[in-house]
C-alpha cells in the first residue's frame, strides 16, 4: 500500500515524466490514431478491385481531421501520413492522395513521399 505522504512526491515524478516525453510521443499517438482510423481506406489503397472509397474510410479521414487541432498535431498527422506514402511497402501514392478529396476532406498538405510538415500552420 502506497504511504499516503509518498503519493504527492510520486504524483510530481508522474507528471514531470509525462511533460518530458508528451512531445516526443505526439507523433506516435497520432500515427497509432491515423493507423486504426484509416485501417478500412486500405483496400481502395492498394487497389484491391475497389473502385469506391468505403464510407468508413471517409469517416475515418474525417475523424482524424477534427483531431488534429494543433500546429503540432497537424504536423505529426503529416509525418504519420507521409511515413506511410514513402513506406518500402507498394503503397500507390496517388491513390492515397485522391482519398481526401473523393471523401470532400480538406488536408493542410500535399499527400507524398517528399511533403514538408513543418510548413504546416
Amino acid at each position: 500500500m502506497l504511504n499516503k505522504q509518498l503519493f504527492p512526491l510520486l504524483f510530481i515524478c508522474v507528471v514531470v515524466a509525462t511533460a518530458t516525453t508528451t512531445a516526443a510521443s505526439t507523433t506516435v499517438v497520432m500515427c497509432n490514431l491515423v493507423y486504426s482510423s484509416l485501417e478500412s481506406c486500405l483496400g481502395y489503397v492498394l487497389g484491391g478491385g475497389l473502385s469506391s472509397v468505403p464510407s468508413k474510410c471517409c469517416s475515418g479521414i474525417k475523424f482524424v481531421l477534427n483531431a488534429a487541432r494543433t500546429r503540432a498535431d497537424r504536423q505529426s498527422l503529416c509525418k504519420c501520413i507521409k511515413s506511410i506514402a514513402s513506406s518500402s511497402i507498394a503503397v500507390p501514392v496517388s491513390r492515397l492522395a485522391k482519398l481526401p478529396g473523393m471523401c470532400m476532406a480538406n488536408v493542410p498538405f500535399k499527400i507524398c513521399p517528399n511533403a514538408d510538415c513543418s510548413k504546416i500552420k
